[in-house]
């Protein structure tokens, strides 16, 4: 590929395009989270849905059209957006956007430009999706499970610096970002067990589940170049890296650790994998069947370095153990069809001098680890097949979501569709919420749903060890399973539903089917009502708990994302504290709340 090659899809169009969708959603996403407070502008016909946001000064003025729907969800009409300082028209530009609103976004003269290095990172991409052949929402439900990864868009649905990953140059984009669907070998490094611990689930032992994860060939392959070193493989673990990780921070990071033979370079691996939608997981595409494999990624994505804890990796196991055995041991959740891809393996390494120098929070911890996570093609029954729930609310060029797509080929009613996903999706978060006070990070990357003909058959819930929280104290957990427990206040509980559920994934959807035309908001959160209604009756042993913390509460207290990225984004959340860190701004009408 030649130098200009790499940078073609950075068009004009292209960037017109990306630039005017960035700011419709900046301007959606920051009313939603009272950052930027539009005035509804009068009309000779009277008010007709037209707003105006103006700059810090007052000067510029963007005004745009939108529809409000419930949980004050702003659909916001890219085309209609102009700009005008002083009478004149000027393009519509995101980092102009986020300059002359940078006093009322709060962010600092630190942030701010790291935060428009994210923006243009993000409308990079959006510009080399835009490049890509259009697919139909129609045809993207009829393709395979990669497919669907690789094909998403949008990224999270409330950030809007959603794709920052600082760190890449563009050759290393197009090697290593889902939506490129560039096929990746792993970087293998033998680490010395004085260093490094390996930890598995029940009935895994190292060296029969790395032959089977990597080939009898290349582990005796890899032993090969340990020997011609004079080293005994025995002394030794594999740890597999992000070929980035590897050139960017190992070889320069761990310099000390290679020079002294702690660290050693194996070369690839052979079987080739396709990154996830979170960069760093990535799906064995020579064996779908085999595990996925999760590294450490030192690249700012989204408020974090995209690390893993060496430390936090040796609990990971036993954590996903843990939590399937209660999932196979609860009725009501099994009923529901709920299945985790287990953590199966982890391994890290510890930087012994880093260590010393740091806290257990600093990303210089997080540069060497990785773990292996079940597939869920082998589950899979006759005639189904996968998609990441963040593609239901995927629209493509057409205007149409795959989640209408969906509903039109499984030939059912909008809300008999609704039905089947929320009761695969959304019922076994309330009984782990009421029944166990265990929460998930529940977003649409994190859950994978089973479809068949197009209807939701049951979900498979992913991330559990650095994701799962217990938010009784007086939890009885194993030793090994302890740090999952998190003390949060009373009245924040359950914005673990409200606000990961509601505001963060149901808010779209329900926006975006009315919009289609294929079910009224009000129908959406009817179904939601009595799905929850339905559960709450099944479930009677529960009913202290259902008043305690009411679902059918008039309103909810609004948690910000945006907020905290745009205060620090490079650390967003205090991970010793993270009910701490909410941004709490006001309230929401909870939309369930009249039925």
């Amino acid at each position: 590929m030649s130098l200009a090659d790499a940078v073609a899809h950075l068009s004009p169009e292209h960037w017109a395009k990306a630039n005017r969708l960035l700011v419709r959603k900046a301007l959606a996403e920051f009313a939603h989270e009272r950052l930027a407070t539009p005035e509804e502008l009068a009309t000779a016909e009277g008010k007709e849905g037209r707003y105006a946001v103006r700059s810090d000064d007052g000067l510029t003025s963007y005004r745009f059209t939108a529809v409000r729907r419930a949980l004050d969800h702003w659909q916001v009409d890219a085309d209609s957006i102009t700009r005008t300082r002083d009478g004149a028209e000027l393009p519509v530009e995101a980092l102009d956007f986020f300059v002359e609103l940078k006093s009322s976004l709060g962010l600092s003269d630190e942030i701010l430009p790291v935060y428009l290095e994210e923006i243009s990172s993000t409308l990079s991409g959006a510009c080399y999706k835009f490049a890509k052949p259009e697919v139909t929402s129609a045809e993207l439900v009829r393709s395979g499970f990669q497919a669907i990864e690789t094909g998403m868009t949008e990224g999270h649905p409330c950030f809007v610096a959603n794709n920052g990953r600082l760190g890449f140059g563009i050759h290393e984009y197009l090697a290593y970002a889902p939506e490129t669907a560039s096929p990746v070998r792993l970087v293998w490094l033998a680490a010395h067990r004085s260093r490094a611990s390996f930890t598995a689930g029940a009935g895994i032992e190292y060296a029969s589940f790395v032959r089977e994860e990597l080939g009898a060939a290349t582990v005796d392959r890899f032993d090969a170049v340990l020997r011609e070193r004079g080293l005994d493989p025995a002394d030794y673990l594999l740890i597999p890296v992000h070929p980035w990780q590897w050139w960017n921070k190992i070889t320069v990071t761990f310099a000390s650790e290679i020079a002294r033979g702690n660290l050693v370079c194996l070369g690839e691996g052979d079987d080739e994998y396709l990154a996830q939608q979170s960069i760093r997981t990535f799906f064995n595409r020579t064996h779908p069947e085999k595990h996925y494999v999760k590294t450490a990624l030192s690249v700012l994505n989204m408020g974090f370095m995209r690390g893993l804890s060496a430390a936090y990796m040796e609990a990971t196991p036993a954590i996903n153990d843990w939590l399937a055995r209660l999932i196979d041991d609860d009725p009501v959740l099994r009923s529901t069809g709920l299945s985790i891809i287990r953590e199966r393996a982890a391994v890290g390494y510890r930087h012994l001098e880093y260590e010393a120098a740091t806290d257990r929070y600093s990303p210089y911890r997080k540069m060497l680890a990785a773990l292996w996570r079940e597939s869920p093609v082998p589950a899979l029954r006759e005639g189904e097949s996968l998609a990441t729930m963040a593609s239901l609310i995927h629209v493509d060029h057409e205007g149409r979501s795959v989640a209408g797509a969906l509903v039109e080929r499984s030939g059912l009613p909008p809300a008999q569709w609704l039905r089947a996903y929320l009761q695969a999706y959304y019922t076994p978060l309330l009984h782990s919420f009421y029944a166990y006070d265990l929460v998930f990070m529940p977003h649409g990357e994190n859950t994978i749903l089973v479809l068949k003909d197009g209807v939701v058959q049951r979900a498979v819930y992913k991330d559990i060890a650095e994701e799962i929280a217990v938010m009784d104290p007086d939890a009885v957990l194993p030793p090994e399973v302890r740090r999952i427990r998190v003390d949060v206040p009373e009245d924040k509980k359950l914005l673990s539903i409200f606000t990961d559920v509601f505001d963060c994934f149901f808010r779209f959807l329900a926006a975006g089917l009315a919009a289609e035309g294929v079910l009224e908001e009000d129908e959406f959160w009817r179904t939601v009502a009595e799905v929850t209604r339905a559960y709450q009756e099944a479930n009677p042993r529960l009913a202290d708990r259902f008043r305690q913390y009411d679902m059918f509460a008039p309103e909810f207290a609004l948690s910000c994302l945006n907020r905290l990225q745009l205060r620090d984004n490079r650390q967003m959340v205090d991970l010793a504290d993270p009910s701490g860190a909410l941004q709490l701004v006001g309230t929401l009408r909870n939309p369930v709340a009249g039925f």
